[in-house]
């Protein structure tokens, strides 16, 4: 099967919809673009697909280098015989293409190696043929197998045994044999090292465990390697004797009447305890991790979009708000853009308490800046600061404040980005700056911190690094250019995210901004330094540009596609300066008289692009994040003790797991909605608002159980 053919069965669409996409990647175009941008050819694949076949043909493609290097290795050690070439070639994944390799893969000195040097490699091929003889096993050694470095019958024997031991091992049908029975049939245990600490009990549910390979669940088996890593744990993956024994005898069996039945027996449990089952019980181990890591990384990317996607809250003059304890909270303003425009420390906890102090110091600079929004990190202090802004806020209708994810805020803070934006600025209040635009654009602002640091994982810093940061940058690619991006107001890093951008090239346009003003066309991106006709091409239509020359550059319509909106506003008695209203009621009527089908015929181009075009035409630029709730803004607090079995709240969902969902509503410890009350075909994402009743409060170990409530 071709590779378009392989990937086709998997996403379940045509072969021709793959292949123009893997031509499309290999000429250079970004997952965005094509989705976006390409749609006739790819017969209208979405970001998600594109993406998958992106990361597929680089894995198939991986397979078949592997493949060449493994035929060229055997090839030049004169062992590549027709038989093996094409199992070679019908080995469908590494593991496969490892276990043809493994009795050909250059080792280290092996026992076998020692003993095939000593010329016992005979005596193996006896054992491993059964001979059928009347001749004692003493007769045939001391014959034909003994010399100076073999000096004695059972050194000899003991060679060959090590012979047939890496033979059995080695084959391909028993290592796979074996790995598909462990992974069905094994079990995973585990216990606590003896002398370990595990002060906090983590592991607690671990200490004696035992669980079926096929049944464990990716975050127990993020925990197992994590004790396991901090040495609290000893995992272990037992393979039952019947297993192993029946792959094993399905390839190599004893012949009772052959002298050398016993010689074969031995070896074959040497084979298994020595080389065969620590081999496949790593191989386990690593099935077990890639999966649970896959998993894990799908959770943390499924969150991070969802964070991502967050509605902005514009038009709102923000007090941000980082909270802290013995060193005061760190307050910062931004104006409605993200402007930086004021700063200050308050006192209001221990140990100075200054709460009065703290609550005059918030309503001057409340006041004095028109502030309609506060924002309060959900760190320590965070709701002792809550009621604070509460008391502050009672009583002024203007004034709102919402609880924001603070996670990333240090780690912004301390970065080479904040102190290019803010070098005079303290690196605690950098944080408070972060905190307050996170309401304003949490797409922007999330944007320059490194995904993983944004705290809606499980396990992240467990899993494949490498995987973990290729699946989350590609999140953020996404998010950030189905939203689009406004040239002339977005930050370097914002920039860098846009497909054919890149950092070098973000620099580029932010310096061009400074030094020429605002763009004001689409076409004046190629007087950046260093953006190509391919950059050009790929960015542009991701790039907007609000009251600029040309409408059409506020809108998701390519510029190559510009003759084609113009054509259809033409068709209309409509210009581009034509008002949205205006252009909406005509359109309709337009439509109303032709199909797309017909329009498109008419116009030259794909229906896909087509409808694009009358939609942005119609709604130019529009944001998705604004088809999302709105945040729940908050003018009091709720504490532990107001609140009561069968109460209804709204709340916010803040982290989705394996066991549910974290959800915030408005007390200093969120509540958890098991999975077992959310409906079935229910799908929750980050940012969720939904109607929830308590079922549970346990105040002395902070927990809360949610139901779900009917509307």
């Amino acid at each position: 099967m071709t590779y378009s053919e392989i990937i086709a069965s998997q996403l379940k669409v045509k072969p021709s919809q793959v292949e123009a996409t893997i031509s499309l990647l290999d000429e250079g175009n970004t997952v965005p673009f094509i989705a976006r941008y390409r749609k006739e050819m790819t017969g209208t694949l979405d970001d998600e697909q594109v993406r998958i076949i992106a990361d597929e043909v680089a894995r198939l493609r991986a397979i078949d280098e592997r493949r060449a290097a493994i035929l060229k290795s055997i090839e030049e050690q004169g062992k590549l015989t027709d038989e093996l070439k094409t199992s070679i070639d019908a080995a469908e994944t590494l593991t496969a293409l490892e276990d043809l390799y493994a009795p050909y893969k250059p080792k280290r000195r092996t026992r076998a190696m020692v003993a095939r040097e000593k010329g016992l490699q005979g005596l193996a091929d006896i054992i491993l043929s059964q001979l059928n003889t009347d001749r004692s096993i003493e007769d045939i050694v001391s014959e034909s197998f003994l010399n100076d470095q073999v000096p004695s019958v059972e050194e000899a024997l003991q060679g060959a045994r090590d012979i047939v031991a890496e033979s059995i091992s080695d084959n391909a049908n028993v290592r796979q044999s074996t790995r598909e029975k462990a992974l069905k049939f094994g079990r995973v245990t585990s216990e606590k090292v003896e002398d370990a600490t595990d002060e906090k009990r983590v592991y607690e549910s671990y200490y004696n465990f035992e669980g079926r390979v096929d049944r464990l669940q990716p975050h127990q088996i993020l925990a197992l390697n994590r004790g396991e890593k901090e040495g609290v744990l000893k995992v272990k993956v037992v393979i039952d004797e019947r297993d192993w024994r029946s792959s094993i005898y399905d390839e190599f069996q004893e012949d009772l009447f052959s002298p050398f039945s016993d010689q074969l027996t031995l070896a074959i449990m040497d084979a298994a305890e020595r080389l065969l089952l620590p081999s496949i019980e790593r191989d386990v181990r690593r099935e077990l991790s890639e999966k649970a890591d896959s998993h894990a990384i799908n959770v943390f990317a499924t969150n991070l979009r969802a964070l991502l996607s967050l509605p902005p809250l514009a038009g709102q003059t923000v007090l941000g708000i980082d909270p802290g304890i013995r060193t005061g909270c760190k307050v910062a303003v931004v104006d409605p853009t993200g402007k930086l425009l004021d700063t200050g420390t308050i006192y209001p906890h221990q140990p100075k308490n200054d709460w009065e102090g703290s609550l005059a110091t918030l309503e001057e600079m409340i006041n004095r800046h028109h502030v309609t929004l506060v924002t309060i990190g959900n760190g320590t202090a965070s709701r002792e600061t809550e009621k604070l802004v509460a008391d502050l806020t009672r009583g002024k209708p203007s004034v709102k404040y919402l609880i924001v994810n603070e996670a990333g805020a240090s780690v912004y803070s301390a970065s080479s980005l904040a102190r290019q934006e803010f070098p005079d600025l303290d690196v605690s209040i950098r944080g408070a700056v972060s905190i307050a635009r996170r309401a304003q654009d949490p797409l922007a602002e999330l944007v320059k911190i490194d995904p993983k640091s944004i705290g809606v994982g499980l396990y992240q810093h467990d899993v494949d690094q490498t995987a973990l940061s290729h699946t989350l940058d590609g999140v953020v690619e996404s998010v950030v250019n189905n939203v689009g991006v406004d040239v002339n107001t977005a930050s370097a890093a914002l920039l860098t995210h846009v497909a054919g951008v890149g950092p070098k090239l973000a620099s580029s346009i932010v310096s061009y901004r400074d030094s020429n003003g605002p763009f004001q066309s689409r076409e004046e991106f190629r007087k950046v330094s260093g953006l190509g006709p391919k950059a050009f091409e790929q960015s542009a239509g991701f790039l907007r540009i609000r009251n600029g020359k040309n409408p059409l550059d506020s809108s998701a319509i390519h510029p190559e596609s510009y003759t084609i909106a113009e054509a259809v506003l033409k068709r209309a008695g409509l210009t581009t300066s034509a008002s949205l209203d205006e252009r909406k009621s005509v359109l309709d009527s337009l439509m109303q008289s032709t199909t797309v089908e017909q329009l498109a015929s008419e116009l030259g181009c794909g229906v896909p692009t087509l409808k694009d075009i009358l939609e942005q035409l119609v709604r130019p630029g529009r944001d998705p994040r604004t088809d999302a709730p709105a945040p729940i803004l908050r003018t009091d607090v709720l504490k532990m003790e107001d609140l009561l079995a069968g109460m209804d709240l709204m709340g916010t969902v803040r982290n989705v797991v394996d066991f549910g969902a974290f959800v915030d509503i408005g007390v200093k410890q969120d509540g958890l909605l098991h999975k077992s009350q959310i409906p079935f075909g229910t799908l929750l994402k980050v940012g969720d608002i939904i109607h929830v009743e308590i079922l549970g409060i346990e105040a002395e170990r902070g927990r809360i159980s949610l139901g779900w409530k009917k509307e």
